[in-house]
């Protein structure tokens, strides 16, 4: 079976993002050693999981990324819009004039539990979602996430969105410090460990 995992920056006292979302606090200057970790964690996987609000931005950037050869990111961008996206969304439609732009992306407005079920089923390699807060605290509450991969920044906020609507039992797989300053802990589900 397929997993699902959650890739997020955090902050050192749990949060995604301030209260409007702004991530001015994210240490983006990685060193040579995270890179290839978020290179090798990525080729891991073959499907991302999107909610609405999240793709609206994630899609067209990355999109716009790709087009532009002189980004040092051009490779990213093309990798995140030649992979299947799968959009979670109750107010878009594949009519819609932002959605039918999106290359390599389904939209589905199933129940999210049966709908990432049925996505763990099929062939393939893993599933990984990024954010956002609301949709992936729902991935969190119907216990969907498999494995995290919480990279903690050095600074606290105070307060912000939080992706943790509940208590969650995990048990911690590795950790990494990296030199430019973030942690990484990964997690795996404890009632999901019969997936392993």
């Amino acid at each position: 079976m397929r997993k699902l995992k959650l890739q997020v920056q955090l902050s050192l006292d749990g949060f995604i993002g301030r209260a409007n979302g702004e991530m001015d606090w994210v240490t983006w200057n990685w060193d040579d050693t995270l890179k290839q970790y978020i290179d090798q964690l990525t080729e891991s996987i073959d499907c991302i999981l999107l909610g609405r609000k999240l793709a609206e931005g994630f899609i067209p950037h990355w999109a716009g990324v790709a087009e532009d050869p002189s980004n040092p990111e051009v490779a990213s961008g093309r990798l995140f819009t030649d992979t299947p996206k799968v959009v979670f969304t109750r107010s878009l439609s594949s009519s819609d004039s932002k959605a039918a732009q999106w290359k390599n992306t389904v939209l589905t407005e199933g129940d999210l539990g049966e709908e990432v079920k049925r996505l763990k089923q099929k062939e393939g390699q893993d599933l990984i979602v990024y954010g956002g807060s609301e949709f992936v605290s729902n991935l969190i509450q119907e216990n969907l996430i498999d494995e995290y991969y919480l990279f903690i920044n050095p600074v606290a906020l105070g307060s912000g969105l939080s992706i943790f609507p509940q208590r969650a039992e995990l048990t911690l797989a590795t950790s990494q410090v990296f030199d430019c300053g973030i942690t990484l802990l990964k997690y795996e589900s404890k009632t999901n460990s019969s997936h392993d």
